[in-house]
């Protein structure tokens, strides 16, 4: 969600407007965010057009804004949507997507593990990336190396969280629990109990990149734990800011892509997933900053590489999370959140 709504304020032009679909050609609906629009039309559409001599509509919005509308057309109204796994999942739940025929998409073999099958026979993800804590490296000494850190003396009046209700604030809760050494999910008494522990460190919650970015260049936050697709905006605000190595690992965030129940042009949207597969589609992508690749075979310089997430060892040390879980305890998660922040 934090994605979506960085991604409604820079490109709301991008994409419901074009040219009405030509007479006789066949056309493919697209529900996205629009971010990166202007990238995803070279390196991505327009040569996907070429190949299949179709065209291609979109509908834009924020992830829960878009999710609704497909529920509201029982499932139909676009062949395609990308979201965040956290949202991908109520879809799946609500019976809004259809199983992926992953015969028809060879360059699933590919991919990482992580990313082939997120969620079972539905879509695969085409993208992931990281929830783990940025800092201002000028400021906080020593180096901040593991999640305890946020609870830290030195980090009083310092820190931001991601708020309750965007993509990675549910993660907060999961982390507090393992700090206070239990499951989230089981005894969320003690997640809440090692929250109200950060209150001392805490400035405030954000709920945009833009926002994160705001508290990092005015000097209010020297911390935050954040996705990593919002290091290189706060990196231009402020070049000392550097991503955390953290010992025990940061949060996997994964984009996914389905195909709903009621699409109409099925077999063109498991070519379109194939295509957004493909190892130099991929490459295209992540070296122009678009997204970062799940293609194993994609390879970046150093340089192209600083601001993904990138390569079989960072994969692998990612920490995944249970979606279906997660969604599941939110509500009352965020009736205790409110209960805890919100005063």
């Amino acid at each position: 969600m934090l994605r979506a709504t960085v991604a409604a304020a820079v490109t709301l032009a991008l994409v419901a407007a074009g040219p009405a679909p030509a007479q006789g050609k066949k056309t493919l609906t697209i529900s996205w965010w629009g971010f990166n629009g202007d990238k995803l039309e070279e390196y991505l559409m327009k040569p996907f057009k070429a190949q299949c001599g179709c065209d291609i509509v979109y509908e834009t919005g924020n992830n829960a804004d878009r999710l609704n509308k497909v529920k509201i057309r029982g499932g139909g109204g676009v062949d395609l949507i990308y979201l965040t796994d956290s949202f991908s999942e109520i879809g799946i739940k609500e019976g809004l997507f259809q199983k992926i025929d992953r015969s028809k998409i060879p360059n699933l073999a590919g991919v990482y593990d992580i990313a082939k099958a997120p969620q079972g026979d539905y879509g695969p993800a085409y993208t992931l990336g990281r929830y783990g804590i940025i800092y201002d490296s000028a400021k906080v000494k020593p180096p901040v190396t593991a999640w305890k850190d946020l609870w830290r003396a030195d980090l009083k009046s310092a820190l931001s969280l991601p708020g309750i209700t965007t993509t990675a604030g549910p993660m907060t809760v999961i982390l507090a629990g393992t700090y206070a050494g239990s499951d989230a999910f089981k005894d969320p008494d003690a997640a809440f109990k090692a929250l109200a522990g950060l209150k001392p460190n805490l400035v405030k919650t954000y709920n945009t990149g833009s926002e994160l970015v705001n508290l990092f260049s005015t000097g209010e936050i020297t911390t935050a734990a954040a996705q990593d697709f919002t290091l290189a905006q706060i990196q231009k605000a402020v070049p000392t800011a550097v991503w955390a190595d953290l010992s025990d690992g940061a949060y996997a965030t994964l984009n996914t892509i389905n195909i709903t129940k009621g699409a109409k042009e099925v077999e063109l949207a498991h070519q379109f997933i194939d295509f957004l597969l493909r190892p130099d589609i991929q490459q295209k992508l992540a070296e122009n900053g678009v997204d970062a690749p799940v293609v194993k075979s994609v390879t970046l310089t150093p340089e192209q590489a600083r601001q993904w997430t990138y390569g079989a060892a960072m994969v692998a040390s990612l920490k995944p999370v249970d979606m279906a879980k997660m969604n599941a305890a939110k509500a009352e998660w965020t009736d205790r959140w409110q209960e805890l922040f919100g005063k």
